[in-house]
């Protein structure tokens, strides 16, 4: 846009001193043939239209910058920001002109690097191997990637298509997973073309309607590194018990036989209690073993605490901090909570402390219900609290490794968790938590 070179000031101020001498010189005029005032009012009556129309024609630059100014804000809410202004003045005008501009340049940067990032962001969503799709409050698929496209759609687009309508050509291990909800694992089919798949589901309000995402992760591979690795494992594990119990029972059972044949009867009974020893210690290893891997599936009753807590004080000492509720009741397996508060009990016994600084406590929390038991042992380091859980990780000599990632499936098979952390002031807190009714 073009304006003037003399500051617009200057024009107003012009024609006010040119409309003050007109109107001063026709009233001088005039007076000869009428009164003074008379004569100052038809002046004034006569110039008024003539200033009024210069004073417009001298404001028109502003007036269509203005307009401009105008018509630019509202490009820039409909997105468009290709373009500036130009304004040849000076003073304040220009300022606002340079600074207008100045926002819209700044504004398209911005966009450039909006439309880049989404860029990105499409290209990592589309070629990502997870499968993601996203639903709207209706059951309608927003966004599918081609992950999605593949697992739900045989390669086609699915935007605009009802969710459940996708299922019911999905295969039935996926559609069960689905109809669940929540998270979970599942199996797509058999012997060597068996596929494992990890379903994810979140919800969140996007434009102020609940939309939900849904992630569907294929694990095959990952799971079967992780299964020979495992196997691995638990091979090196069981032949070192093996091995621990059975050369002992070998030797010993030969050193029996040897004092037999001597009649040397009287060393006999140490050597059989030996292998005694070390034949249970196998028996209650493989038990042990046996128990995490045929863990059958919960059956929830109602249980009250107080009874619950006061039979498991009479197998494994401990002490039970602040007041229970004599009412307090949830829906669990009482036999595998059981059994899992038998082994973190044991650990923080085991952690050398007295039988007094084992305690546990029962809280209500926002997720369900929380046991922690508590020790005031060494606690455990970093890399240990990372790997605790683990089946067949352990620091002791002579563990397993099954008491807690035994609990932990316990929790889990719950719809739970197993939690661990050092306390601050020395000692381990490892919390069971259950789901509420």
């Amino acid at each position: 846009m073009a304006g003037y070179r003399i500051p617009l000031t200057g024009w107003l101020v012009a024609i006010v001193l040119l409309h003050a001498a007109a109107a001063t010189g026709l009233t001088l005029l005039l007076s000869r043939w009428m009164p003074f005032w008379a004569a100052l009012a038809l002046a004034l009556l006569v110039l008024a239209p003539l200033a009024y129309g210069a004073v417009r024609w001298a404001l028109m630059p502003a007036h269509a910058l203005f307009r401009a100014l105008a018509g630019t804000v509202a490009s820039y809410r409909d997105g468009e920001y290709g373009f500036s202004l130009a304004w040849t003045g000076r003073g304040a005008l220009r300022e606002l002109v340079e600074a207008h501009n100045a926002l819209g340049e700044t504004l398209r940067q911005q966009r450039q690097s909006l439309v880049q990032r989404e860029l990105l962001l499409d290209t990592m969503v589309q070629n990502t191997p997870v499968a993601m799709l996203l639903i709207d409050p209706v059951d309608r698929v927003v966004h599918a990637n081609l992950a999605a496209r593949r697992a739900l759609g045989g390669g086609r687009r699915l935007e605009g298509a009802a969710f459940t309508a996708l299922l019911v050509d999905a295969p039935p291990p996926m559609a069960e997973a689905f109809a669940r909800g929540g998270d979970g694992l599942f199996t797509v089919g058999e012997s060597d073309a068996e596929s494992v798949y990890h379903l994810s589901r979140r919800h969140f309000r996007l434009n102020g309607r609940r939309h939900e995402l849904v992630l569907l992760r294929e694990m095959t591979t990952e799971l079967r590194r992780q299964e020979v690795q495992t196997w691995k494992k638990v091979i090196r594990v069981i032949s070192h018990e093996l091995n621990n119990s059975l050369a002992p029972i070998a030797s010993l059972a030969h050193s029996g036989a040897e004092l037999l044949r001597r009649g040397q009867l009287e060393r006999l009974p140490d050597a059989l209690s030996t292998i005694e020893e070390r034949a249970r210690h196998l028996e209650g290893f493989i038990r042990g073993y046996a128990r995490f891997a045929k863990l059958p599936a919960p059956r929830r009753d109602p249980v009250r605490f107080a009874p619950f807590l006061d039979r498991l004080r009479t197998q494994i000492p401990f002490a039970l901090e602040g007041t229970l509720d004599p009412d307090a009741t949830a829906r669990f397996d009482a036999g595998q909570v059981e059994q899992a508060l038998l082994n973190l009990l044991r650990n923080a016994h085991e952690s050398g402390v007295a039988e007094a600084q084992v305690t546990m406590a029962l809280r209500r929390t926002s997720e369900g219900w929380r046991l922690d038991v508590l020790d005031r042992g060494a606690g455990m380091s970093d890399a240990v609290l990372a790997n605790a859980l683990l089946p067949f990780y352990s620091t002791k000599r002579n563990g397993t490794g099954l008491g807690l990632a035994l609990a932990r499936e316990i929790a889990e098979a719950h719809g739970g968790r197993i939690a661990l952390s050092n306390r601050i002031d020395g000692g381990l807190c490892v919390s069971l938590v259950l789901p509420a009714d």
